[in-house]
């Protein structure tokens, strides 16, 4: 509209057509982004509470009663309450959690769009979040198995934590770090195999050198197991619903053409 009330003044026109665009552009990204996230988290939240959530509630139960066996008092009711509280808010929690991954899925998308394989966006997208779901999930499973939330020392918490967030963001930066030199450095391109060589020597070097889980697990290995699984395979489908979902948004919408008017 604006555009149109202005064609006398050709000057004039061309600046405001251009801040116009980009701002439709910014908001068209960010739409799909947040309703990608948004979409993908909830049904994570809902996956959550019917195929984790059990065996959390089975370690808590097991744990629980270690606890009262061995002559420590244990506030059940407050337990209750509190699991109560937890499930209560696991849609908000997802929603949140989605967003948040699919703002880091949606700028690193944006950004390596044009190394990503294939030339499908859909694919594309698919390719990234199998590339996200190894460095972010995978990689620190492999060193730091995720466990219920009831196993484990409660003064060990903080500790386990920080080696848990310091080798995530090891794995996240020497990714990235990958990546960035993957889209400047053209020519090692031909040699697929040195960069993502270069990631898991430095993830090799990681897991031989930082501390391991101090815990011990006192309950049954095989519920952890199933836990994990199942852990893993929630995760797993929260990626690849997030990539289908931006991806066939971004085919639909196209931020990319609006990027290129926004440049001129």
């Amino acid at each position: 509209m604006i555009c149109a009330t202005l064609l006398a003044s050709p000057v004039i026109d061309l600046t405001i057509c251009f801040h116009v665009r980009r701002y439709l552009k910014t908001r068209t990204f960010l739409g799909i982004t947040i309703l990608s996230g948004l979409i993908s988290g909830i049904v994570l939240s809902f996956l959550n509470l019917g195929i984790v959530e059990p065996y959390i509630d089975k370690a808590i139960g097991l744990e629980t009663q270690h606890k009262i066996s061995s002559g420590e008092n244990v506030n059940l009711h407050e337990l209750v309450d509190y699991r109560a509280w937890q499930k209560s808010g696991a849609i908000v929690a997802g929603a949140v959690y989605g967003i948040s991954l699919a703002s880091l899925f949606g700028i690193a998308f944006a950004y390596g769009r044009n190394i990503l394989p294939t030339n499908s966006n859909k694919k594309k997208a698919l390719f990234l979040a199998g590339v996200m779901w190894v460095v972010l999930y995978l990689m620190i499973m492999i060193k730091y198995p995720a466990n219920p939330p009831a196993v484990g020392d409660p003064h060990t918490i903080y500790y386990r934590q920080s080696l848990y967030v310091g080798y995530l963001a090891l794995s996240g930066l020497s990714a990235l770090g990958v990546a960035i030199a993957w889209k400047k450095f053209p020519q090692i391109r031909s040699k697929k195999v040195v960069l993502p060589s270069i990631y898991a020597l430095i993830m090799i070097v990681a897991y031989l050198t930082f501390p391991s889980n101090p815990d011990k697990i006192s309950i049954s290995v095989e519920l952890i197991q199933t836990f994990r699984i199942a852990s893993a395979l929630t995760i797993g489908i929260f990626w690849g619903l997030l990539a289908i979902i931006f991806g066939s948004m971004w085919d639909k919408f196209k931020p990319h053409e609006h990027a290129e008017i926004a440049a001129i």
